[in-house]
Order: structure tokens, then sequence, then C-alpha cells
């Protein structure tokens, strides 16, 4: 099993007024491939941070993030934008669903704006919507969904380019447990059958538990729960 993630020694901190406030301190993380790890720990711990750096999403003050031997701090914007589009996948607590286009268009955006050509972006968005179940919703919007349908959406995008690396960020803590329970099975079923690497960020107890490792993030550190 090869290596696809290496985190060595992050550092992430904010300025409040005149203080300032450690978010993350030295953090380490190693993921090797097909692996799906949780990351838990209490709101405002950090995680949401830890997978904004992670995805190129933000910059980390100190440390390196290398995914798949490219190290993402030496990468122009424009080419860490390429390397996000064409390599991660994400999948949001808040869908992040854009209301005016329909089910399929949503999950068709990724792979529009990284130029794949547009019937071919529809067939895997077809394709996608019918892995989470969705197959008779493509032509409805958001407001037409409900909220697990519109999860599935979100995950059906995150999806649809094939992602050598998924990450989710609470991906059923909007959810009430029965749904939210259906949405986390939909999701560890999707990444053994696409053998997707994935880190998941997530209250969900009975979720993590389903995942290879699981971290709790604590005084800017992970700490391994399940090694």
């Amino acid at each position: 099993m090869s290596r696809l993630l290496e985190v060595r020694n992050l550092c992430k901190g904010f300025r409040t007024g005149e203080e300032r406030i450690e978010i993350l301190t030295e953090l380490c993380l190693d993921l090797d491939e097909g692996e799906m790890v949780a990351i838990t720990g209490v709101s405002g711990s950090g995680k949401s941070t830890l997978l904004h750096l992670l995805g190129g999403m933000e910059q980390p003050d100190s440390g390196q993030i290398r995914c798949l031997d490219c190290d993402l701090g030496k990468l122009s914007a424009r080419e860490l934008s390429r390397f996000r589009n064409e390599t991660i996948g994400f999948v949001f607590q808040f869908h992040h669903l854009l209301p005016e286009f329909s089910a399929l268009e949503n999950v068709m955006m990724p792979l529009l704006l990284r130029g794949i050509p547009r019937n071919e972006a529809q067939k895997d968005g077809v394709r996608m919507l019918a892995e989470v179940g969705l197959a008779q919703r493509s032509d409805h919007r958001p407001g037409e969904l409900s909220g697990g349908e519109q999860q599935r959406v979100a995950i059906a995008r995150g999806l649809a380019g094939k992602p050598r690396l998924l990450l989710a960020d609470e991906p059923t803590g909007n959810l009430d447990p029965h749904t939210g329970d259906a949405v986390g099975a939909l999701f560890v079923q999707l990444h053994h059958r696409y053998g997707l690497t994935s880190i998941l960020v997530t209250h969900n107890e009975k979720l993590a538990g389903l995942c290879s490792r699981i971290y709790r993030l604590e005084d800017g550190r992970l700490q391994a729960i399940r090694p």
C-alpha cells in the first residue's frame, strides 16, 4: 500500500484583535491509499481548518503537506486550483449546492470546470446520481429535495471527478439520526466501491467506528484513538 498523504509539523493560528490563537501545532499525519480515517474532537478544535489545509483551500503558517508526492506549498495559485479540482473531492456538512441548478447540473459543475466536454460530464453526473439512489431526481433543484437527498447530491458531486483523496467535513452532521446513518453507510459503501482514500471529520461515533483509524484533534495535534 503506497503513501498518498504526508503532513509534517503543520501549524496554523489566527489573530483576534491583539491576541493570537494557535489552532494546529506541529501536527503530523500519514495516510496510505485506500484508508478511511476519522477525525473527531470538540467544536472549535480546528477540524475544519485542518481539512481546508489538506485540501489546499487555506495555507498553513508553517509545515508541509505532500499529496501524491506533490508539495502543496510549492504550487502557484493556478497550479493548486488545478490540483485540487483534479485530485481532491470535498463533501461538506452544509452541502453548498447551487440553488438555481438541478441536481445533475450541480454534480456536473466540477467536471465542467475541469474542461471535460458537457456530454461526458453529463454521463458521469447521471452515473453518480444513480450510485447515490437519485436517478429519478436529477432534474430537481436543491430546494425540491430533502436534506438527506441534498447530501447525497453533494456526495455524488464529490465523487464525480474520481478523486484520489476525499475530504468530508461532518457529512452527516446536519441530518437527523436515521438519515445520517443511511448517508454514512452510503459513504462507506462508495469509499470501498471506488477505492477511495478518505478523511472524515465527524461527531458521529457510528460512522467513525466504520473507519480504519480514528484520531481526536486536541490541543492542536492528532491523538490516536484507534491507530
